[in-house]
């Protein structure tokens, strides 16, 4: 688990190049695994996989989500809020489960964060997700993450790279 969460990094370029339907479904059953608080799992996922569409989400965001629509695959993490109090923090793991599937089948993702950001026609980028996907409103938008077969190479972590000045023991 070390070794992987060394080498796991953000990307943000992508082979054109479609992902295979079995590497789709391990990363969605991974994500179905993912732990949630009293197991109320509040999470749901849209995968995108058709290019106008993936076009349309890129544009969710001022910055940071025009790579999107160089993505393969989109998976939108969604969570309804009266399920659970804690659907951010139980929808965060379950994106972190989809980056981690995602790496370990030697492909490529990027968290878009899309809860508390803006679009750039001043709404916000959870309802303009909405909007475009059908999500009924109750349902509250986490994150996009994109997912592909990478076209950029990023070194893996060091030792030298981790902050053990974050770490504490017993007391602050």
């Amino acid at each position: 688990m070390y070794e992987l969460l060394k080498a796991r990094r953000s990307i943000r370029k992508f082979q054109n190049k479609e992902i295979e339907k079995e590497k789709i479904d391990a990363i969605l059953k991974s994500a179905l695994l993912s732990p949630s608080s009293r197991s109320l799992r509040p999470w749901e996922f849209v995968v995108v996989t058709d290019k106008k569409i993936l076009q349309e989400l890129s544009k969710c965001r001022e910055h940071s989500a025009g790579f999107l629509a160089g993505a393969p695959v989109g998976i939108v993490v969604i969570a309804d809020p009266e399920k659970c109090d804690v659907w951010v923090e139980d929808a965060s793991i379950a994106s972190i489960i989809i980056q981690l599937a995602a790496h370990k089948l030697g492909l490529g993702s990027c968290w878009i964060q899309v809860r508390k950001r803006t679009a750039p026609n001043g709404q916000r980028t959870g309802e303009y997700i909405k909007g475009l996907l059908g999500i009924p409103e109750k349902y509250e938008v986490e994150c996009i993450i994109a997912v592909g077969y990478p076209d950029e190479e990023k070194d893996s972590y060091t030792e030298a790279d981790l902050m053990y000045d974050k770490i504490h023991y017993e007391k602050y």
